[in-house]
């Protein structure tokens, strides 16, 4: 039994320091000790104490949760925001004069005309930058640490989130998405490789099906308040004051986390003249690891670009069917989507673990393909098969994201992990952006009929059922080999 006064003891000796004064500060340097083994001078892999790996997995879990909260913005608030602007003159059209409110016939034309465009440029902007976050946070993770380049990061998507919050124009809007998802490419790279190092040894599959399906949890999340709280043309700003609550989980990760014992190790081996400095970017552009970054960023591309470019377009698919009866449809589909989502991430490391890393990918690649074609070619929104069907797709899209938590890392040595996994997550993203916006391109070419343009985007995922044919297996491979 614990003696009185215990916890007081806990607080004086743990937590804070001995200061003169009645103000104790919080020792956070002591706290972060504890959570590491610190009797070897060169730490080795698996020193964590318990405490410090569930931090570290919690950490994780968490700042890709709220990544997902980030992805899910725009898919909610991007038709409101654009009805919005072109309400107050904000986006200019041939019809009316720019900054002069437009009336409500003008509108409706004007919004069908505009949305699926400015669709694609929100999620563009947002794939940009999480293309450029994930190779400054990744080469950061690599020079600093880990726990410094994630808690940065977290930082950055949760701040800028706030601020978005007065955007005045369209393209206030777009720049604010743009930096906040610098975050959120950042938060993969270093996040996941501070996981699997920090649980090597324990359950990889779980361990990468659980951070893979933070982000849809987040989404989940999101989906459920905008479908509580509709959000409208006149009310869609106060979403981006939610998603900038996680900027106390940034300060913790900074405060509290503690560093890859791996990466330590390494750190301490270059400072010996034992091992090369940490990767460059340009090294992963050369060999010996040129061919597996150019294979990481095909892996990474298609599920990154069948997400943003073909099943994404079913939420405003949904707010154009049925919006004007039911203002939550968007929000139940969003659900329905990143719930089988949710799923699917979890389930995607077992599964590979199960099936084999290639064999996996493969499989998914040929279902999702099917899946989408079928839901493209023969449903609508209002038909009762629709939700069943997105929440299919949505579960068996998204193994992807449980796959590639468990893959991506073991591509690379110790010394490009995390920039390789970035650059092959992240610089995905680039093409994915480019894909989105051709995407948007083709619906309004086809008069914004968002079921023709997914029949031919969904195509995507087949290429995915050729590029694993070239990748090696590394179902054998520990993260601590290298």
């Amino acid at each position: 039994m614990l003696p009185a006064g215990w916890w007081r003891e806990f607080i004086t000796q743990v937590l804070c320091e001995t200061r003169t004064g009645p103000i104790a500060v919080p020792n956070f340097a002591r706290l972060r000790r504890m959570t590491s083994a610190t009797n070897s001078a060169v730490p080795e892999p698996g020193t964590l104490t318990p405490t410090g790996r569930y931090l570290i997995l919690a950490a994780a879990f968490l700042g890709w949760l709220f990544s997902g909260v980030q992805m899910s913005l725009m898919n909610l608030a991007s038709r409101p925001a654009t009805e919005d602007f072109l309400r107050s003159g904000q986006i200019a059209i041939a019809e009316a004069t720019p900054g002069t409110p437009i009336s409500p016939e003008l509108l409706k034309q004007a919004l069908k005309r505009e949305a699926p465009g400015w669709f694609s440029y929100h999620n563009s902007s947002f794939l940009l930058g999480a293309a450029l976050g994930g190779l400054l946070f990744g080469w950061l993770g690599d020079r600093a640490g880990r726990v410094r380049a994630m808690g940065l990061s977290i930082l950055c998507y949760s701040l800028v989130a706030g601020l978005t919050y007065g955007v005045r124009d369209p393209w206030q809007l777009l720049v604010l998405r743009f930096l906040a998802a610098m975050g959120v490419g950042g938060m993969w790279p270093t996040g996941v490789a501070l996981a699997a190092e920090a649980w090597d040894d324990v359950s990889r599959p779980f361990l990468s099906g659980l951070i893979g399906t933070a982000a849809n949890v987040g989404i989940v999340a999101m989906g459920i308040v905008g479908y509580i709280v509709p959000i409208t043309a006149d009310s869609w700003r106060w979403i981006f004051l939610v998603a900038a609550v996680p900027v106390f989980l940034g300060l913790a990760v900074l405060l509290v986390v503690p560093e890859s014992p791996t990466w330590l190790a390494a750190r301490h081996k270059r400072a010996q003249g034992g091992a090369g400095p940490p990767a460059i970017l340009g090294d992963l552009f050369r060999p010996p690891l040129l061919g597996l970054t150019l294979l990481g960023i095909a892996l990474g591309a298609i599920p990154l670009l069948g997400g943003w470019g073909v099943t994404a377009w079913l939420i405003p698919w949904s707010d154009q069917v049925l919006g004007g009866v039911d203002p939550k449809a968007k929000a139940f589909t969003s659900i329905m989507r990143a719930g089988g989502g949710s799923l699917g991430s979890l389930l995607g490391g077992w599964v590979a673990n199960a099936l084999g890393r290639r064999t996996t990918y493969f499989l998914i690649s040929l279902l999702t393909v099917l899946l989408s074609e079928f839901i493209y070619f023969t449903l609508t929104p209002n038909s009762p098969m629709f939700s069943p069907m997105v929440f299919a797709v949505g579960f068996i899209s998204t193994v992807f994201f449980g796959w590639l938590p468990l893959y991506l890392p073991e591509m690379f040595p110790t010394h490009a992990r995390a920039s390789g996994s970035g650059i092959s997550f992240n610089f995905g993203r680039i093409l994915t952006a480019m894909g989105v916006l051709g995407t948007g391109a083709l619906t309004a070419w086809f008069g914004e009929n968002y079921a023709a343009a997914g029949r031919v985007t969904s195509l995507i995922y087949a290429l995915g059922m050729v590029v694993i044919l070239f990748a090696p297996d590394t179902s054998q491979k520990k993260l601590s080999e290298n």
